[in-house]
């Protein structure tokens, strides 16, 4: 889950109050988030620079690292989670966020030209009128950006956020994709005027912005913003220009968001405007845009306005487990920023008022989740429903676990996943292509494909513990055992009426020192000794021996 650093100072006076440790983290449990790390602002910096950590001292400001659900974008900031952890509180009401009325020939305008259908082809917008920064919600501000571009925007591939000082541009804006030589500007934090081609060889040594640059650098053409006097705001997702960066003395903010899906470009515009709405001279009022495309056809953001959704109360009730009645329930859920009221005399259901901050809202099981959270996990009773029982799978597989344990097994449990050297070349196996299941986007090399067999990970634990203790085991006995357990006789080659082994030729165990295990005429286990090769790929000095059973096997036929 996405965690949130936040002064625990700043945070306290804005929720008005002071708590002790325990106390913030009983608030925080309450409320479905939870308080992961207490550091300091010096240890965290120490901490990036790979320096010792000192011992804290009373002047240094306390950091409050605290975990939020990864689809509570209105959390992500201190902004957003003081003003939900009021609510819960009852301090104060649930905002309503309006879009200034202004007539149309007023309004500000985005047009969008066709060639942005080839690379980036949706923009939003919206605009912050007499906003007032302060240091720490100016750095909120920031902050709050690269955590939605790390979240919902998937590192600025879906959308990317650009915010600029309202009061150095002059609209009508543009949007349009041209050729990179095309595009001169003095990017944010310059001061020379770089060609758009040039800022991809540029930036190929930013640790921070060369990771974006693969997202549109084969692009014939670079997606670009522009105002009136072709000034440009920015060249998503890499960089905005300087000439409209914002400052703390910045009193108006244009906010635009192009993106690869427009859902969730409307939901980062509506995360950042309704935020940091209340810093403005208008407090929660945003001033609408209108993006015109090629065509023709235009739209109007933000769109603020709030969706309805009726939920029967038995539902909520029945999910979780607690007769209540309905002002109980419409109490519950206003407290977790949702509107809700009965929806007419003698009727048990609710009409829930979904608010643009919490985009997360798609179901009524999303509803009586946040009652449940509300009414306190820890308020639930227990209780065994007298219908459920385990899967014949599960049951066996504890039965068989249970006599491998008596044998004196120690149960491991490892990833699904694993690299791709793991899976066949540490093994002395060759990949035909045909037995893996790759993962498209792997966050490391450790988590490439899903594992053909348990072998990697078992290979693995051994190799991390090989100083421990290391008791001597006879594999085939232990098969013996499963089988007797199993009430399965060992019978000759080729009997279909118990189990039995043959030789087996696989590289990762001793040719002549492995066998297959036969069940009613079916293949379902190996064991052998393994390869020393194999061995000394896992770092591991000793001999061992391998085993390994589907389990699932047994219950075919017999469910």
């Amino acid at each position: 889950m996405p965690t949130v650093s936040v002064g625990r100072d700043r945070l306290f006076a804005a929720l008005g109050r002071s708590y002790t440790q325990e106390e913030f983290e009983d608030l925080c449990f309450n409320f479905g988030i939870e308080l992961d790390d207490v550091t300091t602002e010096k240890a965290i910096i120490l901490k990036e620079k790979h320096l010792e950590e000192e011992k804290p001292s009373l002047d240094d400001e306390v950091i409050y690292k605290i975990e939020v659900p990864a689809n509570r974008y209105d959390l992500l900031c201190l902004e957003g989670l003081a003003q939900a952890l009021r609510i819960f509180n009852g301090q104060e009401k649930i905002p309503r966020y309006t879009v200034a009325s202004i007539s149309q020939e007023s309004m500000l305008k985005m047009r969008v030209k066709k060639e942005t259908s080839l690379i980036r082809p949706f923009v939003v917008c919206a605009v912050l009128r007499g906003i007032t920064f302060d240091e720490a919600s100016y750095n909120s501000f920031i902050d709050l950006q690269d955590k939605l571009h790390q979240n919902i925007c998937r590192k600025r591939t879906l959308v990317a956020i650009g915010t600029h000082d309202l009061d150095t541009l002059q609209g009508p804006f543009t949007y349009e994709a041209l050729p990179p030589p095309e595009i001169n500007f003095v990017p944010l934090k310059q001061v020379k005027n770089f060609r758009a081609d040039e800022l991809m060889e540029f930036y190929k040594s930013d640790l921070k912005l060369k990771k974006f640059l693969h997202i549109i650098e084969k692009s014939k053409v670079f997606p670009v913003i522009y105002d009136c006097n072709r000034t440009v705001l920015s060249l998503p997702p890499i960089i905005n220009g300087a000439h409209s960066a914002i400052t703390l003395k910045t009193k108006n903010v244009f906010v635009e968001c192009t993106a690869t899906d427009l859902t969730k470009a409307k939901i980062v515009l509506n995360t950042m405007v309704t935020t940091f709405s209340a810093y403005c001279k208008k407090k929660f009022e945003v001033e609408p845009v209108e993006v015109i495309l090629f065509d023709g056809r235009s739209s109007v953001y933000p769109d603020l306005s709030e969706y309805t959704m009726e939920v029967p109360l038995s539902y909520i009730t029945g999910s979780i487990g607690v007769p209540l009645e309905v002002d109980e329930v419409t109490s519950l859920l206003n407290r977790m920023q949702l509107h809700a009221e009965q929806a007419g005399l003698g009727n048990n259901n609710i009409n829930v008022s979904v608010p643009p901050t919490r985009s997360d809202i798609l179901h009524p099981c999303d509803v009586m989740e946040d009652v449940a959270i509300a009414y306190g996990y820890n308020n639930i009773p227990r209780r065994k429903l007298s219908s459920l029982k385990p899967l014949p799978l599960n049951q066996l597989s504890d039965l068989i676990r249970y006599e491998i344990a008596m044998n004196g097994f120690t149960e491991v449990l490892t990833w699904i996943l694993c690299s791709k050297k793991e899976n066949f070349e540490m093994l002395n196996r060759k990949d035909d292509k045909s037995t893996q299941v790759v993962i498209g986007n792997p966050r490391s090399s450790d988590f490439e494909v899903v594992r053909a067999s348990l072998m990697p990970g078992m290979l693995k634990t051994v190799g991390h513990n090989k100083d421990h203790p290391k008791p001597i085991k006879l594999i085939h006995s232990l098969v013996d055992r499963i089988m007797e357990v199993m009430g399965t006789l060992f019978v000759p080659v080729g009997d279909s009426t118990g189990y039995y082994i043959e030789l087996s030729g696989e590289p990762e165990f001793l040719s002549g020192r492995q066998a297959k295990i036969i069940y009613k005429g079916r293949p379902i286990g190996i064991f052998g000794i393994v390869h020393p090769e194999v061995l000394n790929n896992f770092d591991i000095p000793d001999p061992c021996s391998f085993l390994e059973l589907d389990i699932e096997s047994f219950l075919q036929g017999s469910v």
